[in-house]
């Protein structure tokens, strides 16, 4: 794997990104706001999937809503994420977090199709005012958990 990630880290992009004042940074402030477009929506949405705004707000209204939203987010966050990788790949390779953190964005994305084509398939019986099934809030108390363990994760990439 050290020789994959030494040719990426050479590579034309990586030399770039490492040697061009304020790609870097401008680029960790692009994957910032990518996560926060993603987990903010994305808690908001698990929140009413936990009862929070039952009477207020059908789920699917919050699903058209936020979910475009977090889905924007993830890919602000993957397209940064991967170019700031390619820039110092064997260092975060080599991380004792970078398998945690790529082991937890699998979770998240089992996560949330199992639920699109489980529990959400059937919406329309528990859309509002309805508690939603034990399903769909195991997958929202599983979202909340992994995004936020993806986060820890990213940090520690930087230190181990």
């Amino acid at each position: 794997m050290n020789d994959f990630f030494s040719w990426l880290e050479g590579s034309g992009l990586g030399e770039a990104v490492r040697t061009t004042p304020l790609v870097y940074s401008s680029l960790e402030s692009v994957h910032i706001l990518g996560i926060a477009l993603l987990v903010g929506p994305a808690l908001a949405f698990d929140l009413r999937l936990l009862g929070v705004g039952r009477q207020l707000l059908p789920v699917t209204a919050a699903a058209r809503h936020l979910l475009p939203l977090a889905r924007f987010g993830f890919a602000l966050a993957v397209a940064s994420g991967v170019v700031m990788f390619v820039s110092g790949a064997v260092a975060v390779g080599n991380s004792g977090a970078a398998p945690w953190k790529l082991g937890l964005l699998i979770v998240a994305g089992v996560n949330i199709a199992v639920f699109h084509w489980g529990a959400f398939r059937r919406v329309d019986g528990w859309d509002i005012e309805v508690p939603s099934p034990a399903r769909a809030r195991g997958a929202a108390v599983v979202s909340i958990v992994v995004w936020s363990a993806v986060i820890a994760a990213g940090r520690l990439l930087a230190y181990t």
